[in-house]
């Protein structure tokens, strides 16, 4: 007896080699940091935190990113809007809101840099600066370490467009080419570099540079997050058989303000705005997993109301969370000296 061909065609996730879980779970974290950004608009807004740098419109690419790489081998250099990243290597919700909220227990600073300033070395996370674009050298120099020390882990670093006219982007690009390096550049192009248009700042594609320092170039729908894990998995893999970088120019639209400190509207306008709304990458993954039969929207608002929660936990332990005392300015800036004679 002949056995029934299916003619359903596979799913995208599976084709890819991601589980049912595992994509659900990336839209999970989409989700989570979109609804983290928005409430940090708001604590800002009622005067309980000073400062937020928003990265809504970019959590697909982020978390499509993140799942493609080796999350408990690979280094990690975001740039400030990468909440949905960095939740999808580890941070939690509670570490972030002490950030916000500038306390004594934020993992990434101890409460001394603005919010967005990420850094953990339990995951691989390395210190990011205030001066764009300063991360790029800086994953160059890890992905030369991995290649000295002969290890199969890689370097993953994202800027905004406005960061590839700066000359630590070309520098970093053109070692990492001349080396063939195991670092990964990720653009995220979100068509504004504060106020400037992206019309005003490139004369061409971010990814088309990668071709003048000897290696590939790819352009992407940074809306569309399983896209997104596509080329971060094969850039990886490049990486670690030793065939050197990959630039990746995600493209998006950021869809907040610059900061809480701007107003979008003046270098923009509503309807400009409005119209790429219709393009979130957040909506598309859920139409995606309920099509595919794994999700409702029962589940949505099941899991709406458990990242709530999670929320008002988180930023009542960081508003009662102790401030650093004064004295911890010197903390890591000098030698310790305790224990010399």
């Amino acid at each position: 007896m002949n056995a029934k061909i299916s003619t359903k065609t596979q799913p995208k996730h599976e084709q890819l080699g991601l589980s049912d879980a595992e994509v659900v779970d990336m839209y999970k974290y989409m989700l989570m940091a979109r609804k983290f950004d928005e409430r940090n608009l708001l604590l800002q807004r009622a005067g309980k935190i000073n400062f937020h740098v928003s990265g809504i419109g970019q959590e697909a690419a982020q978390v499509g990113a993140a799942f493609a790489l080796d999350r408990q081998n690979d280094y990690f250099l975001p740039y400030y809007r990468d909440y949905g990243f960095v939740m999808s290597v580890g941070m939690t919700l509670e570490e972030l809101m002490l950030s916000a909220f500038a306390k004594a227990d934020d993992p990434n600073s101890g409460g001394r840099q603005m919010p967005g300033h990420f850094g953990s070395k339990r995951l691989r996370i390395v210190t990011g600066s205030s001066p764009v674009t300063t991360q790029v050298p800086h994953a160059v120099g890890i992905a030369l370490a991995a290649k000295m020390q002969k290890k199969e882990f890689v370097s993953f670093v994202t800027f905004g467009e406005g960061s590839s006219n700066q000359g630590d982007f070309h520098e970093g690009l053109n070692f990492a080419g001349v080396q063939k390096l195991p670092v990964i550049f990720m653009c995220e192009n979100n068509q504004y570099a504060i106020s400037v248009p992206v019309k005003k700042q490139l004369g061409g594609k971010v990814s088309d540079r990668a071709l003048g320092y000897g290696f590939p170039g790819i352009r992407v729908d940074g809306n569309d997050a399983l896209e997104v894990y596509r080329v971060v998995k094969e850039a990886r893999e490049r990486a670690v058989r030793g065939e050197g970088p990959t630039l990746i120019e995600a493209m998006m639209y950021r869809l907040s303000p610059h900061s809480t400190s701007d107003n979008d509207l003046v270098y923009r306008t509503k309807e400009e705005v409005e119209e790429n709304w219709k393009k979130d990458g957040i909506p598309k993954m859920k139409n995606y997993l309920i099509e595919n039969g794994l999700w409702s929207e029962e589940q949505d608002e099941a899991l709406a109301r458990q990242i709530q929660s999670q929320l008002k936990e988180a930023i009542e332990r960081a508003e009662n969370a102790p401030f650093p005392k004064p004295e911890d300015t010197l903390l890591h800036v000098y030698a310790d000296s305790e224990g010399e004679e």
